[in-house]
């Protein structure tokens, strides 16, 4: 006979520190290189430093955060290659949902998507380039959901998600939410067309913008954390 499953209170704790620490680090709350120190983490959140050792271990399994030699757990710094990969695969996914969605629901799709981006070009007109990531993400999403396939809603949510580590602070700039809501107006047209070849080239389109913004970013904070290591030497 099978041993029945036990769930102990303390599993629950270990689940919710997990979320919340990975949670944090996809949405730019640790930012890349950043030590991430067992005491304050366990200071902050009020539980014990078990726990977030576990949650440490499976960050790094998951590839979020890297264990390094006489430093500890630090965030993985942007990487070009899985950056790239990560837009291929959306690019993928994210033209099969398109292309789903046109099928089964073109019209509620294009709605959705024109009240989307009505919200956000008022939200870019009122100076709330921050807000524009929920709008954004609502914006994928609506298209994946729309589909009608759970298990390709749940592929682009991944995805989506472990490129908004990446995307999260190149958005923030008013320039970078008004390319990828013109983006975002080239994905509605060629769905309104109804041709998915348009579809599949508009939505690559678009992430090849968002890569090359991260990129960008990613660029520029190497330049920054550079000249602040090389003044902290220069002043001891």
């Amino acid at each position: 006979m099978k041993k029945k499953l036990v769930i102990h209170q303390t599993d629950t704790i270990r689940r919710k520190v997990y979320n919340h620490l990975r949670e944090q680090i996809l949405r730019g709350e640790y930012e890349p290189h950043e030590r991430l120190f067992e005491t304050r983490i366990s200071e902050e959140i009020g539980v014990s430093r078990t726990p977030i050792r576990e949650a440490l271990h499976n960050l790094e399994l998951e590839g979020l955060i890297e264990c390094l030699p006489k430093v500890g757990y630090v965030v993985k710094p942007i990487s070009e290659e899985e950056v790239a990969e990560i837009c291929e695969l959306r690019g993928l996914v994210e033209a099969l949902a398109a292309r789903w969605a046109s099928e089964k629901a073109r019209d509620k799709l294009v709605a959705e998507l024109q009240k989307n981006i009505a919200a956000s070009e008022k939200k870019l007109e009122q100076g709330a380039a921050r807000a524009f990531v929920e709008l954004d993400a609502q914006f994928h999403e609506i298209i994946a959901r729309l589909s009608g396939s759970k298990r390709l809603l749940e592929l682009a949510q991944t995805l989506r998600h472990h490129m908004l580590r990446y995307r999260i602070q190149s958005i923030y700039a008013t320039y970078n939410v008004f390319r990828a809501i013109e983006g975002h107006k080239g994905i509605l047209v060629a769905i309104k067309n109804g041709d998915k070849d348009e579809i599949e080239l508009a939505i690559r389109t678009h992430l090849e913008q968002s890569k090359k913004d991260i990129l960008r970013y990613a660029l520029k904070e190497d330049e920054n954390l550079a000249a602040r290591k090389s003044s902290n030497q220069s002043n001891s």
